[in-house]
């Protein structure tokens, strides 16, 4: 259409037009835009909204995921009140995540929530065989959350065996990690108690510093070298996995502690 027909057109329809109708015809679109997590969490009915507060958290780490194609891992499909219920979660990873495989795994059959992109696993989350089988069966997932038992125990030891597994890169979530706090769930009522999950994500942030520490006997372990970032909020710990080796100053700085050698190495007095 030639610039003076839609001229024409636009003043003999303008009354009859639509706010978008008008601007498609002046060749004009508003940008189009997606809802975030928070939305589509309470669109699907999940917990992770409203009863928690999660979905900004989890959207600042991992909304450069959106439109990706990778694996993601739930422990703990949900809707254990009553029959046939669960898989909100699941469904809220599959509408922000358009391109990624959404696993769920749980003790019990949801196999009723399972989609094109969602599949569920019934498993025990402390069980290796059945967590490296899942692996096998879909690839090593990218994003791992643990929404499971809530039990300190069963946290730990499925970070045991997931973690090591999880790629440079990935990103690993413990949730409700206030049963720390809660003898009901195997926690304890002294925060500073050992054994508990948060015991655990305290010492992971001593990790991040593993290169400052002046014992001269110790050896980095795995989490000291491979958790880049913890990242603490209400009830949630977000873990980022990456090398954790920056190197230090401290020889430079502690001289008295670490004396320049009076000889240059390889040489000896005489």
């Amino acid at each position: 259409m030639s610039d003076v027909l839609k001229r024409a057109a636009v003043r003999h329809l303008k009354p009859r037009l639509s706010r978008a109708q008008w601007d498609r015809l002046r060749g004009e679109r508003e940008p189009a835009t997606r809802p975030d997590l928070t939305t589509i969490a309470g669109r699907c009915g999940t917990d992770k909204w409203g009863v928690h507060f999660y979905t900004p958290h989890y959207e600042r780490h991992l909304s450069h995921l959106r439109d990706e194609a990778f694996t993601l891992l739930e422990i703990g499909v949900g809707g254990y009140d009553r029959g046939k219920q669960g898989g909100a979660s699941l469904r809220m990873w599959k509408r922000y995540f358009q391109q990624a495989q959404v696993v769920g795994l749980d003790l019990e059959d949801k196999s009723f929530v399972d989609r094109p992109r969602i599949t569920t696993v019934r498993a025990d989350q402390t069980d290796p065989a059945a967590l490296h089988a899942l692996i096998e069966r879909f690839g090593t997932p990218l994003v791992m959350i643990d929404d499971g038992s809530h039990r300190p125990a069963d946290i730990l030891a499925t970070f045991q065996i997931l973690f090591p597994l999880l790629p440079d890169g990935g990103f690993y979530a413990i949730e409700d990690t206030q049963t720390s706090y809660w003898p009901e769930f195997g926690g304890e009522e002294d925060p500073a108690a050992p054994g508990t999950t948060m015991d655990f994500v305290k010492a992971l942030v001593d990790g991040l510093n593993h290169e400052e520490f002046l014992m001269p006997d110790y050896e980095p372990s795995y989490t000291d070298r491979h958790v880049k970032a913890v990242h603490c909020y209400h009830n949630l710990v977000v873990l980022e996995k990456g090398d954790n080796q920056e190197g230090s100053n401290k020889r430079r700085v502690l001289t008295e502690r670490y004396p320049e050698p009076s000889t240059p190495p390889g040489r000896s007095e005489t």
